[in-house]
Formats: C-alpha cells, sequence, structure tokens
C-alpha cells in the first residue's frame, strides 16, 4: 500500500511493499535539484530549489523517510539581488565550524542577470544568513550562472557552476565566501551539460551533469549523465576518451515509461554495509505535476558509476542504517 501525506505532513514516506524495500519517488511532490549533507546529529539534510518558496529543507534518517523541517530562508531573510528572481539548485556543504549554502538566483531566461550566492549556519536546519551575491553573469563573463558545486581538493576550495554555456571552475577565498581575487574561470565541460556534481572515488574524479531539457512537464528529457578525469579541473572524458569538453560522456539515468526529466542528482551517499545511493528530481508519468524525489543504487563496473538499466526503479531494497534511538 502506498502511504501519501498531506504537502505539509509530519513525516513523508515512500510506499513501502516491504520492510526492507522503498519505492520510487521517496517524496510525491516537487523538489527539484537536491543537495545533500549528514548532519552532526545524524541526519541526512536535504534541500532542494524553492517550489516551495524560500527553499525547502527536510531531514531524514535513511534516506527514505523524510520530514519537512522548515525552509533555509523568509520572505525578510531571502536574497534579493535579483528581486524577482527565484533561488534555484542549492548546494549545501560544512566549511569550517558553519554550514555553507551556495544557491542560484534568476528569472527564467535571464542568463546575463542571474548569478550566484552563499548563506550560512550554525545548523543545517537553520536559520540562515545570506552572505549576498558572489558573482552574476554579466561581471564574470560567463553566460547563465547557476547550479553551484563546491568542493575542496588540497587546501584549494572551487566552486562549480554553468547551464548550458559550458561548465565552468573558479577558485574562492580561503572562508569559501567569495572568489579568490584574481581568480578566472576555467571551463571544464561543455555546452550540454548543467546541474554539476563531482564525486572523488579510487584517483578519479567523476563529473555528474544533466543534459536535455528540465522543466517541460512529461515531454522533459533531462537525462543523467558522467565523465571522469585523473584531475579534478579535467579533462573530463567518456570511455572511448572523448572529452566532456566536446559533449562526450557516459549515460547514468535516462527515462523510463514511469518516469521522464531524470536530471539533477545530489551528492552520493554511503549507508552502513558500504553500497552508494544518489537522489535526484523527475516527472511521473502518473502524477506528471512538478518534479519529484528519486532514490537509486550506484554500482560500480569497471571503475564507471552504473545506476541499474539506467532506469529509475520502482521499488528496491532500501539503503542499510542501523536504527538508534
Amino acid at each position: 500500500m502506498k502511504i501519501k501525506c498531506l504537502f505539509w505532513g509530519l513525516v513523508l514516506s515512500s510506499g513501502l511493499y516491504a520492510a526492507d524495500k522503498y519505492s520510487n519517488p521517496v517524496i510525491d511532490y516537487s523538489l527539484p535539484d537536491p543537495s545533500i549533507i549528514k548532519g552532526d546529529d545524524g541526519y541526512f539534510y536535504l534541500y532542494a530549489t524553492e517550489d516551495i518558496r524560500n527553499l525547502p529543507i527536510h531531514r531524514s534518517k535513511d534516506l527514505v523517510n523524510w520530514e519537512f523541517v522548515g525552509t533555509a530562508f523568509t520572505d525578510a531573510t531571502r536574497p534579493n539581488f535579483e528581486p524577482e528572481g527565484g533561488i534555484w539548485a542549492p548546494d549545501i556543504n560544512k566549511i569550517g565550524n558553519q554550514y555553507v549554502l551556495y544557491y542560484s538566483m534568476s528569472v527564467w531566461g535571464g542568463e546575463w542577470t542571474c548569478g550566484i550566492g552563499c548563506a550560512v549556519a550554525d545548523r543545517p536546519e537553520g536559520p540562515f544568513k545570506d552572505c549576498g551575491m558572489m558573482f552574476r553573469s554579466k561581471g564574470i563573463k560567463v553566460q547563465n550562472c547557476i547550479d553551484p558545486f563546491y568542493i575542496e581538493e588540497n587546501g584549494q576550495k572551487y566552486l562549480f557552476f554553468g547551464s548550458f554555456s559550458g561548465i565552468y571552475a573558479v577558485e574562492l577565498r580561503e572562508d569559501g565566501l567569495k572568489v579568490k581575487e584574481e581568480a578566472a574561470p576555467v571551463q571544464v565541460a561543455g555546452t550540454a551539460y548543467e546541474g554539476t556534481y563531482i564525486h572523488k572515488r579510487d584517483g578519479y574524479y567523476y563529473l555528474f551533469a544533466s543534459i536535455g531539457s528540465c522543466c517541460e512537464g512529461l515531454k522533459s528529457t533531462y537525462t543523467t549523465v558522467v565523465g571522469r578525469s585523473k584531475h579534478l579541473l579535467g579533462p573530463y572524458l567518456n570511455k572511448k576518451g572523448e572529452r566532456m569538453l566536446d559533449n562526450h560522456h557516459e549515460v547514468l539515468i535516462h527515462k523510463n515509461r514511469h518516469f521522464v526529466g531524470t536530471g539533477h542528482n545530489s551528492e552520493i551517499v554511503t549507508d552502513e554495509a558500504g553500497n552508494d545511493w544518489i537522489l535526484y528530481h523527475a516527472v511521473s508519468v502518473k502524477h506528471p505535476d512538478g518534479r519529484v524525489l528519486m532514490l537509486d543504487k550506484v554500482s560500480w563496473k569497471r571503475e564507471w558509476p552504473v545506476v541499474a538499466r539506467k532506469r529509475p526503479s520502482i521499488s528496491a531494497k532500501k539503503p542499510f542504517f542501523k536504527t538508534k534511538k
């Protein structure tokens, strides 16, 4: 039996076919472009594009059962450097002793006025204090500066960003809140991509991204793809050695008859059995309003990430986490 909750329900549960199984979607209302982090309290915290105004935050102990805990901002505290803009595609991180939330702000079609900002909090559930705009497209001279992703490597901090005009990286200051003085953006992938996430594993950097259209309902063609490199700034290649700079990649997840528009994955989470999982969004064919939250296992074959059949699961075995009282 599938359990549905009210929009503001206390506990949001996937449809459970058995005690050790879950079904997709794990949240059956719109939570696009998810980003996830594990808090010091043992909960996983999830952030998403503000189809719920002011940027929704949910939490879970097992990646399957979620509860809504609030929003990162209020109408009084929300970013305003793009006055009519939406807050899109957050990326959550812990830098030093504080949680840093990177976000995009844009109006639809505002590819030279959009930009990226950040906010900070002492706790993953907030409240977040906006630090304002870090840069915008017309200032940094990169079209469509959205979809931030933060990564630290060898003491250097980088922000990756971009959408269908190239994926770029720029070095940040030590605190991660501003672009480093005189740092210039470097292009690392071509014009087919947005929604960047980079995962380091066994000496490789894996660049996950999305291609196609995200937001056309049942006509959405979003597809999750990946390439890899021995170096953070690339070159990222597919299995044939062709470059993502030239729009070559491997497909990780594409549509099936139940879900379309499968894209913009979160960070990879490893459960207590050593299995890897990603959250992402998709459009449900049965209920096509919005982009619902999906969960799938990632396996590794010949040093490449694989989702079974390259398609969303309908029902699968749950991630393994010991129950803690």
